[in-house]
């Protein structure tokens, strides 16, 4: 970081822009701000997720992440940029599978509940879908690296798995969908 913020409004974006890694400046509703945005927001659900009870190798992973994300948010502020090394999307697949090892296989659909840790990590892939859509639709208009799309997509897949298996490590199973229960 060259240099460190003394003063925290500028005014600069008052008139709808803002300005990017490379000191150019686009409008806050341009794809690439949305994009960042859907990623900082992720970001922050990921942080609120942290605040509870976890064990450690899940919260060093889940640190890992929002460090991962950093740069993401890093790589879209800065057209161009490529921060996401090819392997950190395998990375997540190796976490994927190794707490996928220890949860029943699926035979029917799972509603976003059962302990709050699990409740977060469900939100949290939902606000990391909607990121992954918003970096998708930017790459339809600008060059976005191959890994960032990729990572987003594996991310998402972790979240359900840490979801279903925080649910399992607090004791509780899987809260499954009752089709027309209030029918």
């Amino acid at each position: 970081m060259g240099y460190r913020l003394s003063k925290i409004y500028t005014r600069t974006g008052d008139a709808g822009t803002t300005g990017l890694g490379d000191g150019s400046r686009v409008g806050k509703d341009a794809p690439r701000v949305a994009a960042l945005g859907d990623v900082d927001e992720l970001n922050a659900i990921l942080g609120v997720l942290l605040c509870e009870e976890m064990p450690d190798e899940v919260r060093s992973l889940l640190t890992g992440v929002q460090h991962d994300l950093f740069d993401l948010g890093g790589e879209l502020s800065v057209p161009g940029g490529v921060f996401l090394k090819a392997t950190q999307p395998g990375r997540l697949e190796t976490a994927i599978d190794r707490f996928n090892a220890e949860l029943a296989p699926l035979k029917e659909f799972i509603l976003p509940a059962g302990t709050r840790a699990a409740a977060l990590a469900h939100q949290a892939r939902t606000v990391c879908r909607r990121a992954e859509r918003a970096v998708v639709l930017l790459a339809q208009t600008e060059p976005v690296a191959e890994a960032s799309r990729q990572y987003l997509n594996r991310l998402s897949d972790l979240l359900f798995v840490l979801a279903r298996w925080l649910n399992k490590h607090a004791g509780r199973g899987d809260v499954l969908w009752q089709k027309g229960v209030n029918a």
